[in-house]
């Protein structure tokens, strides 16, 4: 992530249950569940999503694939920004640029969302993911994006 000096204050939530709003919403979400993904940290306006190596999630040189990056990046990041918003209230991906600077080659990925700015609409957040393994973290890829608050809308529940 950017360095403390460039990072925002810290974030207040609207809905102090924030962290059960975030997990509850994550575990409906088959695509995660597929790939093997899971949450890591929370807090407001920072999430993290892991996901573990599985040959499935690769591509032809044994590499996690840029979409399994890319994914877990949108996640980590759409949940970042819905960590802030209140209680009923969702998120949207509105746009997301990702770019890869090193292979993805490790014992798993962690992609880590952190709000940038939260706004009364659009939220800009920046992801990074690291590839780690033995202990060592490589900074793989970084990415922006935009997401929208859509207010008196559901999360998915029926």
């Amino acid at each position: 992530m950017a360095d403390a000096a460039a990072r925002p204050a810290a974030f207040v939530p609207a809905d102090p249950n924030f962290e059960a709003r975030v997990r509850d919403s994550f575990a409906r979400q088959p695509f995660m569940e597929i790939m093997g993904a899971a949450l890591g940290a929370i807090s407001p306006g920072r999430v993290e999503v892991v996901l573990p190596f599985d040959a499935k999630v690769t591509q032809q040189h044994g590499f996690f694939h840029g979409g399994a990056m890319g994914a877990i990046a949108d996640v980590a990041g759409g949940y970042a920004a819905f960590s802030l918003f209140p209680a009923d209230a969702t998120v949207l991906t509105v746009e997301y640029k990702i770019n890869i600077m090193a292979p993805g080659k490790g014992e798993r990925l962690v992609a880590a969302g952190e709000v940038l700015r939260s706004g009364r609409t659009l939220t800009v957040v920046r992801v990074d993911v690291h590839a780690e393994a033995d202990g060592r973290r490589v900074h793989c890829a970084t990415g922006t994006q935009t997401l929208i608050r859509l207010d008196g809308k559901s999360d998915g529940k029926a």
